[in-house]
């Protein structure tokens, strides 16, 4: 009787649709194809410049933040994510900018032991704040730095590499602002100076400046409150403190911008927002992305390596947030070509997938972008439905496995685009003779 029983029995409640944290986001297709695009150009240049790679970890000791960045600088008190590891009780911290890193290692390692270095990094940084568009909690940083060399030919080497960058990315609504900070002896006298004049306009300071009038001044010039614009532009200038050696470290810079073309403006309130900065300070800001307008900084930090327990060696670099350069490239920059296969092969029956599938490998094997149809169980779908979704992939030719072009050794070759409906034959054995017709013009040219 058991049998005509209803079953009571519990049902399993239904998974919660789990999603990703706030601002942090996937990188999908076609869009991860404008991310290859864009670290493709960069690779490039990096090469023409004898830059070469560097990958640290995404997991670096949260002292290392704490002693390179600055303990009252926004990033250290607000925003980095921090954890204490389990296993040990370590302090750690999700790398909230690669250039500590970068140094970490430089100096574990003993990298300029036999000389300079010039390097180059990609990857995820993590911040905890409110994400918008820009600015988001974990984002993605390109970044040159050059370790070793104290020249101001160094410091505008990198400008110089930034700004060709952009001209490869096709961007021209980006405007290049410079500062010097000097040395931190006359850092001092102009940190005096300025405290006493914001101490005599204290009641237009707001809570911010506040706090960080003692601790941490020279960043209240990069307040973005324009109730206190007034104070911060009358403000003492550093640019009036600096010695003979710091302002000719700054007019070499500049002299080989000029000779070199690239604009800028000085901006005596420009500071970055580290403590590990000295001397040459620049910024590459846009007026296309809103307040978040910065799209490249950096500078020189001829002390952070010392400061991390290296030997004293000076050092400067930048970073770009690749985000932000994306937005950019997409209001103002050349057009990306959207990914697509250069053949898309059509399988009637099942019985010819293990002939189309060696003809495929043999044309990858000589660089040609191939995708195949994709069927059913024991169906591969009507020869209508695959022309549809081979015209939709991008594909520029249709490779046709029929039965009648199979058994005379053949394959049909039909084009889907320059003279769509032409077609043609190809030998289904001599797949490597014709592969070199069925690649794009531009990989024709990179493999040959």
């Amino acid at each position: 009787m058991s049998e005509f029983l209803p079953d009571i029995s519990p049902k399993p409640a239904k998974a919660q649709k789990l999603v990703g944290v706030k601002g942090m986001n996937d990188v999908l297709p076609p869009d991860s194809a404008r991310w290859e695009w864009l670290e493709a150009k960069v690779r490039t240049l990096m090469s023409r410049y004898a830059y070469r790679n560097i990958r640290t970890p995404i997991v670096e000791p949260t002292a290392l933040f704490v002693r390179g960045l600055g303990e009252v600088t926004d990033i250290v008190e607000k925003e980095m994510y921090s954890f204490e590891d389990r296993l040990n009780g370590e302090q750690l911290t999700l790398r909230p900018e690669c250039t500590a890193g970068v140094v970490r290692a430089v100096v574990e390692h003993n990298m300029l032991y036999e000389g300079g270095k010039r390097l180059y990094y990609m990857g995820p940084m993590f911040r905890h704040e409110r994400p918008q568009r820009g600015r988001y909690r974990q984002f993605h940083q390109i970044g040159a730095e050059v370790l070793g060399f104290a020249g101001a030919e160094v410091d505008a080497e990198l400008i110089l590499l930034a700004d060709a960058l952009w001209k490869e990315l096709g961007l021209n609504d980006v405007r290049l602002e410079l500062n010097s900070l000097g040395q931190p002896t006359e850092r001092l006298a102009h940190r005096a100076a300025l405290i006493a004049h914001l101490t005599q306009h204290a009641d237009l300071l707001d809570d911010e400046a506040k706090r960080r009038l003692h601790s941490n001044p020279l960043r209240i010039l990069d307040t973005k409150n324009p109730a206190m614009l007034s104070v911060v532009e009358s403000a003492p200038r550093l640019l009036d403190f600096l010695g003979e050696a710091s302002l000719a470290h700054f007019h070499a810079v500049q002299a080989i911008l000029d000779a070199n073309g690239v604009l800028y403006s000085i901006n005596p309130r420009l500071v970055r927002g580290m403590d590990y900065y000295n001397l040459t300070v620049f910024e590459f800001i846009t007026t296309s992305l809103g307040s978040q307008g910065t799209i490249c900084g950096g500078g020189r930090y001829d002390y952070l390596i010392e400061q991390v327990g290296g030997k004293p060696a000076p050092a400067v670099g930048w970073a770009l947030g690749v985000e932000r350069v994306l937005e950019l490239i997409k209001d103002q920059g050349e057009a990306l070509p959207e990914p697509a296969p250069d053949v898309y092969a059509i399988v009637p029956e099942t019985t010819a997938l293990p002939v189309a599938m060696q003809v495929l490998q043999v044309l990858r094997a000589q660089g040609v972008s191939a995708q195949m149809h994709a069927g059913s169980g024991d169906s591969m779908g009507s020869m209508k439905s695959q022309f549809k979704k081979a015209d939709a992939s991008g594909a520029r030719f249709a490779l046709v496995f029929g039965a009648e072009e199979m058994a005379q050794g053949l394959v049909a070759v039909k084009s889907l685009r320059d003279g769509a409906g032409a077609q043609r034959t190809e030998s289904l054995t001599s797949a490597a003779a014709w592969a070199y017709s069925l690649q794009s013009p531009l990989q024709s040219a990179t493999s040959s």
